[in-house]
């Protein structure tokens, strides 16, 4: 005679009941046969599909007229990512013959930076720190609607529907060129000491993946915490110092002449940032400028 026993086995990473994260659950079925010795089965669990309303910004091209477009995603995952969701929801478009929503990925792994979409009035959506491409469809309510934009600042014309020019912050880091020290192999770990405060503050600046977020959240499209990170991490470290001056006032120039505003410290850069970078950064900008322009002013 067979008998079965059931157990519920949580995995390591499941989230505590009540949050907002998905639990996976695995299924052991046990079955005893007196013929036969024991065995374990283990079933994959069974995952609820969600189903959305989507309001998405569609635009030809920079000169025609914008609007929202109403859309369904039916029968989604919930450990859909965003852009996968979308891409469903292109499969289907193009199978009615009606144009693919058009919007930029490229690693949708939080590095590139190119997955520039305003999700529900907040950039790289309501999870954070993410962009976009690592927003899971778990992170909604089954049958909400979810609107979708591009990054509205005026330094990114848009391109079309969700594709945006960012070009801007490219020619920032051009504007602050190259350094004069060798970097064409790894030198003596000893050779140029570091203080490690220095080392750590240099990596965290480093991080920035240049998304566009920062300007994007900010009221006045202030692109300061961008500057702030690509002119911190190399004016923390010793290979930077020789270009230190102009990098800053290169860069800082550029900034104003592709159109990005000031900033007032409402932290809405810091806080939608997918790297987590401190709005610190944005003083220690500040310092760097100012010792420049006073070195300029003694005719250094």
């Amino acid at each position: 005679m067979n008998k079965l026993s059931c157990s519920v086995i949580p995995s390591e990473n499941a989230s505590p009941a009540g949050t907002e994260e998905f639990r996976h659950e695995t299924l052991m079925v046990t079955q005893q046969d007196s013929s036969s010795p024991l065995r374990s089965e283990l079933r994959p669990p069974l995952i609820a599909t969600m189903n959305f309303k989507l309001k998405i910004w569609r635009q030809a091209n920079p000169k025609s007229k914008g609007e929202f477009g109403t859309y369904e995603a039916r029968n989604i995952s919930p450990n859909t990512s965003f852009l996968e969701m979308l891409d469903i929801v292109n499969d289907e478009l193009t199978e009615r013959g009606e144009a693919p929503i058009a919007f930029d990925s490229d690693c949708r792994e939080g590095i590139c930076g190119t997955c520039a979409l305003t999700i529900n009035g907040q950039a790289h959506g309501p999870k954070h720190p993410a962009a976009a491409c690592q927003l899971y469809m778990r992170s909604f309510d089954d049958g909400k609607t979810i609107t979708v934009e591009p990054f509205r600042a005026k330094p990114f014309p848009l391109v079309r529907d969700l594709v945006i020019d960012r070009g801007a912050l490219d020619r920032i880091v051009q504007a602050g060129g190259f350094i004069a020290a060798r970097a064409g192999s790894a030198p003596e770990a000893n050779s140029i000491p570091v203080p490690k405060h220095n080392a750590d503050l240099a990596m965290e600046a480093a991080a920035c993946i240049g998304c566009g977020a920062c300007a994007a959240a900010c009221p006045n499209a202030s692109a300061m915490l961008f500057t702030a990170a690509k002119v911190s991490h190399l004016a923390f470290l010793p290979q930077g110092a020789p270009e230190r001056t102009s990098r800053v006032t290169k860069m800082v120039r550029q900034m104003d002449a592709e159109g990005f505003g000031n900033c007032t410290n409402t932290y809405e850069c810091e806080a939608v940032c997918p790297a987590e970078i401190s709005a610190s950064f944005i003083a220690k900008l500040n310092r760097e400028y100012a010792i420049a322009s006073l070195r300029r002013s003694a005719g250094e």
